[in-house]
């Protein structure tokens, strides 16, 4: 989050224009991660109750919509920098996520550079490259703080 708000910011400031990106008091992030999930993809979409809120004073172009991602890098050095990263994590046998995850899952994602999944995760663009990265961070957050996870 901090870094796209930091994109945001930069890219606003260049071109001049003000810009507040919405929705990032903690207050309301805390408020909104309670809300059960049917709740919040009402109508069986993404941003549902978001949509549904927002329906008498925004134009049905905007309400109805196709989500647009925040722009990604598609330099092939980013895939191989998190391809170089997600392998080393996964040659260590006690790195977290190997004992969390599906590790043949992982293998050949890492084996297809991120061809094996191609399917859109969670609504974004997020497949191969963006998968290897987040499994990266998921694997630093679990070293770092440790959780202690019961099966």
């Amino acid at each position: 989050m901090q870094t796209l708000l930091d994109r945001s910011d930069r890219m606003a400031m260049y071109s001049g224009f003000e810009l507040r990106v919405p929705f990032c008091d903690y207050r309301l992030a805390q408020y909104v991660w309670n809300i059960p999930w049917e709740w919040k993809a009402l109508n069986g979409r993404e941003k549902g109750l978001l949509r549904y809120i927002c329906r008498d004073f925004l134009p049905s172009e905007i309400i109805d919509r196709k989500k647009s991602p925040y722009p990604k890098t598609h330099n092939p050095n980013y895939l191989l920098k998190v391809k170089n990263m997600l392998s080393e994590i996964m040659k260590n046998e006690n790195a977290p996520i190997n004992n969390l995850l599906n590790r043949d899952f992982i293998l050949n994602i890492l084996e297809t550079e991120g061809k094996s999944f191609a399917r859109p995760w969670f609504g974004q663009l997020m497949t191969g490259p963006q998968l290897m990265a987040y499994l990266c961070q998921v694997n630093m957050w679990l070293e770092k703080y440790n959780p202690k996870i019961q099966f």
